[in-house]
């Protein structure tokens, strides 16, 4: 699904992603800057780029890779669908050994209920944030607590952004 149509779909769901159970009530967290540089993924489909919250993973395309903690590490499974996957849709790919570079985490995918693989990091799906804009953008760091962006080596990293800039 190319991501023009993802971010219309996101734009309309967006209010019916909170009753999924993928977002709260609570206030949204502060945005964070932008990022002060983003390193190219080249043919890569995991990369790493600095942000402000430091080294973090991003697909080939730069745009910052999340988790989410209602997943369960090696189950095979997402727990993120129907409405939740248009605000969060996977790291898609098309081989089972996805191509990295930077990631030192173990690598691998799960088949989706609808057969297409989603990139796994130490065992855990990983996912974009549509509303993300840019390369380097971290916007959907801390919604909800349960969505975070990952260092190169698997790890959560469950700190705020850093919004006062560069």
């Amino acid at each position: 699904m190319n991501r023009k149509l993802i971010l219309g779909l996101a734009a309309v769901s967006l209010s019916i992603v909170g009753l999924s159970g993928c977002a709260s009530n609570a206030p949204a967290a502060d945005t964070p800057a932008p990022a002060e540089s983003s390193e190219s993924a080249s043919d890569a489909e995991l990369a790493v780029a600095d942000t402000t919250l430091g080294d973090i993973v991003v697909d080939g395309e730069g745009m910052t890779v999340y988790i989410f903690d209602k997943d369960t590490a090696d189950s095979g499974k997402s727990v993120c669908s129907g409405d939740c996957l248009a605000a969060w849709p996977p790291v898609a790919t098309t081989s089972e050994s996805p191509t990295v570079d930077g990631v030192t985490g173990t690598i691998g995918t799960i088949t989706r209920d609808d057969g297409s693989l989603q990139v796994t990091l130490n065992g855990l799906p990983l996912y974009l944030y549509a509303p993300d804009e840019a390369a380097g953008d971290v916007t959907g760091q801390g919604v909800g607590g349960v969505w975070w962006v990952v260092g190169p080596d698997g790890t959560k990293i469950d700190t705020a952004a850093d919004s006062s800039g560069y």
